[in-house]
């Protein structure tokens, strides 16, 4: 079955539960449709497991297969059809899919669409950190601390300009021309966590070892720090009030946008330079490759994108304290690259999905859930070491094309 099919497969199921899914909850004898997939319900009171379960297979299981095995001829007729046209087209309509059928199940509840938006936020952290500790073969802790970054810069800007409030006296400009401004303050946040990543990059890349693993800690312990002792931007306090600007389809495009410039970079002779380096840099000096400037080049673009989600998280939350970039933050984020697997693009969507729904899904087991998911990074790190997806490329045009039988018919 194409990719085509199964999307069109998730936009009938996401559609059923939309209009749907309250009476069907009611009628298997649930009091509300299931935020994650019934998993919540069934930790929460064990004697709904099968009403969960039976919710979960008649919304979502059911129609998936159906739609998709129905359609699978038509869908991949349609999916050679497109495949003639511009790489454009092909990749528009199955980006499109994918948005509605996303849109259409975070809409049934804000929570959903909360959960998502984070989780968005998550892939394009994951992505950027994989460049440098799965790309480069390095190891950096100052992630979160270029995420603050973006995450101030951006806030500063849109509140600074746009909002009538008393950290920063009255608005500059009027907040109709906000969602345009927004975009050049994502970018601003981006640029400055790039700056801050040369600060990292100049003494790092001048030695060997794990000296970037001790200097980028150091670094991200300044930047909070420093942040906590900036009363401009109200401290320990934290700062809130930005605007409610990155909604669904703003952090939905800079995701696609960041994991298709990511791809390309990895994918470019600059990346190719970028696994050179990772396995024999001595090898890759003597092949004319400039080791310092590839290594610095994929620092700055990895912090850059950083700082880009650090913007939106703000955005989405709209309030950030220093203490939200600390250890914690970086734990998770470096559990995402290595759950996911290492040089990979489809690992690091795979390693940003499952942990951030994993941890939602179980909140309702409180502090045994900070057990389960350390015992299961375990497990994949004694049964795949580099991670569940590893070293595999994302090829655009494998992915949008019919898939054949074994006799060669579509």
């Amino acid at each position: 079955m194409p990719l085509l099919g199964w999307l069109l497969g998730m936009l009938a199921a996401a559609m059923l539960e939309k209009f749907f899914g309250t009476g069907l909850a009611s009628a298997v004898g649930l009091p509300k449709i299931p935020a994650l997939f019934g998993i919540d319900i069934m930790l929460k009171r064990p004697l709904l497991v099968p009403n969960a379960f039976l919710y979960t297979l008649l919304i979502y299981a059911l129609p998936i297969l159906i739609v998709g095995i129905a359609g699978a001829r038509a869908a991949n007729r349609i999916a050679g059809w497109l495949l003639r046209l511009p790489m454009a087209v092909p990749a528009a309509v199955h980006l499109g899919l994918l948005y509605i059928s996303l849109h259409y199940w975070a809409d049934v509840s804000d929570y959903r669409a909360l959960v998502l938006k984070l989780t968005l936020i998550a892939i394009m952290l994951t992505l950027s950190l994989n460049v440098i500790n799965g790309y480069m073969g390095e190891f950096s802790c100052s992630h979160p601390g270029f995420m603050a970054l973006g995450a101030y810069c951006s806030s500063v800007v849109t509140v600074g300009l746009f909002v009538d409030a008393g950290m920063f006296g009255i608005a500059l400009l009027p907040e109709s021309l906000g969602p345009f401004v927004f975009p050049i303050a994502l970018l601003a946040g981006g640029a400055l966590a790039a700056a801050g990543a040369l600060l990292v990059a100049v003494p790092s890349f001048r030695t060997r070892g794990d000296y970037l693993a001790i200097i980028s800690l150091a670094f991200l312990f300044i930047v909070k720090s420093l942040i906590e002792n900036f009363e401009f931007v109200k401290g320990p306090r934290g700062m809130s009030g930005q605007p409610d600007w990155a909604g669904l389809p703003a952090v939905f495009s800079w995701t696609v946008l960041c994991v298709w410039t990511i791809n390309n970079y990895v994918r470019s002779t600059m990346g190719k330079a970028l696994n050179a380096v990772r396995d024999n840099e001595l090898a890759a000096n003597a092949m004319t490759v400039d080791t310092r400037h590839t290594k610095m080049v994929g620092f700055l673009f990895s912090a850059f994108w950083a700082g880009v989600a650090g913007g939106l998280f703000a955005h989405v939350l709209r309030y950030v304290n220093p203490g939200t970039f600390g250890i914690q933050n970086l734990a998770e984020v470096l559990a995402m690259v290595y759950f996911g697997g290492l040089n990979s693009v489809y690992g690091s969507i795979v390693g940003a999905v499952s942990i951030s729904l994993l941890g939602e899904m179980l909140r309702p087991l409180e502090i045994f859930k900070w057990i389960i998911i350390p015992l299961l990074l375990i497990l994949v790190m004694i049964f795949r070491p580099t991670g569940l997806i590893a070293f595999k490329d994302l090829d655009a045009f494998s992915l949008f094309r019919p898939k054949r039988k074994p006799g060669g018919e579509e």
